[in-house]
This record gives C-alpha cells, sequence and structure tokens, in this order.
C-alpha cells in the first residue's frame, strides 16, 4: 500500500492485488462494500494519517479505479461540509455509522487525467496517437484541462500502456464527469485525441 499527498485535502493510495489477497479481499469482491472492505478502507485511512498527516474529519469523498495488473487506485477527498449532501460526491460522513452502513465510493467505468495547461494536453495527446481507437473528451474546468476516457474505449492490455502515458504528462483528477458536465467547459467530445494531433502539432 502506497500513499501519495495530492493536496492539504486530499491523499492518493495505491493499493496493489497482493494487498488484497492478504486481506483476503477477492478482486471483485472490493466493490461489493463488505466487512473486510470496510475494514481495509480505514486501515488505508491509518497509513494515510501515519504517512502523510492525513486526518478523517467529516464528509470524505472516494473515488476508485482499476488498474488491471497493478491493483486498485483510490483517491480520498476531504470536503467542506457545505458539500456534505452533494449528491454528485460519494460521501463517508462518520467512522461510527460505520456497523450498519457500507464504505461509499464512487467505482467508475472511467478515469480523468487533468493537466496544468494544453501542452501537457498536447504531448500527451501525440504520445497516445500511436494507438488507434482512443477517442476522449476534453474538457476545461477551473483553469486546467481534464481528459476523460471511457474504459470500453481502452483494450485490457492497453489498459497500463495508456495509463503511464498520461500520468507522464498529467495526473489522476478526482473529479468527476458529473462536475465536469455541471461546471466545466466541454471542448471535444469523444475525439479528443485526434482532434489535438490533426490541430495542434509538437512544438
Amino acid at each position: 500500500m502506497k500513499v501519495e499527498k495530492l493536496g492539504s485535502n486530499k491523499v492518493r493510495i495505491y493499493i496493489t492485488y497482493d494487498d488484497l489477497d492478504t486481506r483476503g479481499i477477492d478482486r471483485e469482491e472490493i466493490w461489493q462494500n463488505g466487512r473486510k472492505v470496510q475494514e481495509l478502507f480505514w486501515d488505508m485511512m491509518e497509513h494515510a494519517y501515519a504517512e502523510v498527516g492525513f486526518e478523517v474529519a467529516g464528509p470524505l469523498a472516494v473515488e476508485a479505479f482499476t488498474m488491471p495488473t497493478e491493483g486498485i487506485v483510490v483517491i480520498v477527498t476531504q470536503l467542506p461540509p457545505s458539500l456534505a449532501g452533494n449528491a454528485d460526491q460519494a460521501l463517508l460522513d462518520d467512522e461510527d455509522d460505520l456497523e450498519d452502513e457500507v464504505v461509499p465510493a464512487d467505482i467508475s467505468e472511467a478515469f480523468i487525467f487533468v493537466f496544468q495547461d494544453l501542452e501537457d494536453v498536447i504531448r500527451a495527446a501525440h504520445s497516445l496517437r500511436a494507438h488507434d481507437g482512443l477517442g476522449g473528451s476534453l474538457y476545461h474546468y477551473k483553469n486546467r484541462y481534464h481528459l476523460f476516457f471511457d474504459e470500453e474505449e481502452i483494450a485490457e492490455d492497453l489498459y497500463d500502456t495508456i495509463w503511464s502515458i498520461l500520468h507522464e504528462y498529467g495526473d489522476l483528477s478526482a473529479t468527476t464527469t458529473a462536475m465536469l458536465e455541471e461546471y466545466g467547459k466541454r471542448v471535444m467530445d469523444g475525439n479528443a485525441v485526434q482532434t489535438i494531433t490533426e490541430h495542434f502539432p509538437l512544438q
């Protein structure tokens, strides 16, 4: 298990499949939010506090993404109280309530990478161009660019390669597609890689 601090209110946690096996959690079971998964979640929170000082206090947004050969990536964001009722976020209000509730999570069948500027998006798109069939949608939100891919358009044997390329130029985003649709501006819909590489040559 590896913890990476993304900001004062956000951490990214990498859980290998060996971590799951050690805890007796099947790969499919991770999405069922049973007791063992709940215990794993709070184990993650303890690691996050011990390693980077991330403390659970109030509502959390939890998002999980699968990486076929490496494991699970979990992004946990500490939300301000005003967002506690936001339907676009998956929230966990209090550890004391865990006994009778599942650990909520936005289990995504897609992933979104965020880039600081358009140049990084262009570089990423040109690196992805060699892999046919990639579409992608590009959004502008909070002065940054978000590139969204549906997992269905990425062949399983290329998943880790695509992930690595995107991670080279950007960062995995905890922003949901619902948030992007509601508050962001969709710049390119479904053909971002092709459009960018055709109209924006590498400098």
